[in-house]
């Protein structure tokens, strides 16, 4: 008798866990697994639309104008007459956003 008592509440405890981590699992997803995924999507369609003429950021904070494409490789013209080639997976963001944020006027008046 007392085996059954106990059989069944360690039966009820394993679904009620069950429940609980299916419901940790579910928090997680829509709150770290899914915008994580939304933003890597868009930041691979961004990428992928670069075309000559636009301001972009690379990820170690150099700022420049794209001159040309060759595939994966991205001529920025950084000066006057000064390019680099980076890879396309370089490219942090577009500038437009940080001219919308008002912070290339900062980076323009101290140099």
């Amino acid at each position: 008798m007392i085996d059954m008592i106990i059989l069944q509440a360690a039966q009820g405890g394993g679904m009620s866990m069950l429940i609980m981590m299916a419901m940790i699992f579910g928090v997680m997803y829509f709150f770290m697994i899914r915008p994580q995924a939304k933003k890597a999507k868009a930041q691979d369609t961004f990428v992928q639309d670069i075309k000559k003429g636009d301001q972009v950021v690379t990820n170690s904070g150099i700022i420049g104008k794209v001159n040309r494409i060759d595939g994966e490789v991205i001529h920025l013209q950084v000066d006057q007459k000064t390019y680099l080639k980076i890879f396309k997976s370089a490219i942090s963001k577009d500038m437009s956003e940080g001219y919308a944020k008002g912070t290339i006027e900062t980076v323009e008046a101290a140099s």
